[in-house]
């Protein structure tokens, strides 16, 4: 049996409290690996650049820089990298648009860190994925 390599995940938010709690819970998962934040969209953009994580989830309402404008700029940068929408009540224009710009899925901020986790593993196990991608890959 092989090892599982952990999935990469930075979160993209601009409030403390909600970045430092997804931050928490994500680290009680052994498949799951917290390797940056951001508080705005231009960080998220650089972080993908820098630590290639496989899934960023990205807050939709921002400074600097929006959830869909960083959206679309990673899905053109590094298209591999998986982003799941963090919909807020009332974001959901705003999710059609990071959907339509390349976002993988969305999940509201009120599920639970347990669907959260599901929604990370799923978004990068796709029947067509490149066996020699690291998303997901098992060694």
């Amino acid at each position: 049996m092989g090892i599982e390599i952990p999935v990469r995940v930075v979160i993209a938010d601009d409030h403390d409290m909600v970045r430092s709690s997804i931050a928490l819970c994500l680290k009680t998962f052994d498949d799951l690996e917290l390797v940056g934040e951001a508080t705005n969209g231009r960080e998220a953009l650089r972080l993908c650049a820098e630590l290639e994580p496989d899934v960023v989830l990205m807050d939709m309402e921002m400074p600097e820089m929006d959830g869909v404008a960083a959206t679309r700029a990673i899905v053109q940068l590094r298209p591999e990298v998986k982003v799941i929408a963090l919909a807020s009540l009332g974001d959901q224009l705003m999710v059609q648009e990071a959907l339509q710009a390349g976002a993988a899925r969305s999940i509201p901020k009120s599920a639970s860190i347990d669907a959260l986790a599901e929604a990370i593993r799923a978004s990068c196990e796709r029947e067509d994925a490149d066996p020699n991608s690291r998303l997901c890959r098992v060694q």
